[in-house]
């Protein structure tokens, strides 16, 4: 009977420590597509004045200790990608998209330009985006509405044309939208009202034409409102006026008319 119990117990530290060593490699193999992914950017990049990735960014040295990379406690993958203000100027790659425990990607300041790569769809975990102040160019990819738990949402001051994607419309944890000082054309879509739990949104500076859809005065949350710098017409939605969690309401084009007047 010990006998029995003492195999048991040999099984059981066996499975254990194979268990162990199985976690470590898949977590090693993780982190070795997180370095991947980062060196991808890195030789994409084709400036680098403050010199903040050329110097840091070394193979001799853990990723989560690399400028601008921050890994999440748990699994001790990035979790956080803050490149904000290096002044950087270079192209996505597409293996971006391998950050699978990505959270908040912020490139902001920089010059990147280029198209934003498919792959960066499979960001699942992404709740905060900001590209503001780069020169991406062309239309709002639509694949942007496959990223669910996006609460921030900022391409403000690019060159981005064309109208918003339907699938914006259907991102329901957003909080904020700034698209402003782009080239956006074309009419703010009704369905914008579906995003409830948004707090602020920034269009101004576009080229959007004609009415303000009276969806926006039903948000429950909507504490900021900038429509300004427009080609919009037809009467401000009286429903606004009547929103008491408003703070900011920018002057909006003096083509459009208030129903109080």
């Amino acid at each position: 009977m010990e006998r029995v119990t003492w195999l048991f117990l040999e099984y059981l530290i066996c499975c254990t420590a194979a268990s162990c060593l199985t976690m470590a490699a898949q977590t090693e193999l993780n982190i070795t597509t997180d370095r991947s992914a980062l060196l991808a950017l890195n030789a994409r990049i084709t400036s680098d004045p403050q010199n903040m990735i050329f110097t840091n960014w070394s193979t001799t040295t853990p990723i989560c200790n690399w400028v601008g990379v921050t890994c999440g406690a748990r699994h001790h993958r990035v979790a956080d990608l803050n490149l904000s203000y290096f002044g950087l100027t270079g192209t996505i790659p597409p293996e971006l998209g391998n950050l699978s425990f990505l959270v908040n990607m912020d490139f902001s300041n920089n010059n990147f330009h280029g198209i934003l790569p498919q792959e960066l769809a499979r960001l699942r975990r992404l709740k905060f985006i900001s590209l503001r102040k780069n020169k991406f160019m062309r239309v709002i990819p639509s694949w942007f509405g496959s990223l669910f738990k996006l609460q921030v949402f900022s391409l403000f001051g690019n060159q981005f044309s064309g109208s918003i994607p339907a699938t914006i419309f259907n991102l329901s944890a957003l909080q904020k939208i700034d698209l402003r000082d782009n080239q956006l054309s074309g009419r703010i879509s009704r369905e914008i009202g579906n995003l409830t739990m948004l707090k602020e949104i920034y269009l101004d500076s576009n080229n959007f034409e004609g009415p303000i859809p009276y969806e926006i005065g039903y948000l429950p949350n909507l504490e900021k409102l900038l429509l300004g710098g427009n080609n919009l017409n037809g009467h401000i939605p009286s429903s606004i006026f009547n929103m008491s969690t408003i703070k900011e309401l920018a002057s909006i084009s003096f083509q459009v008319a208030s129903q109080q007047t």
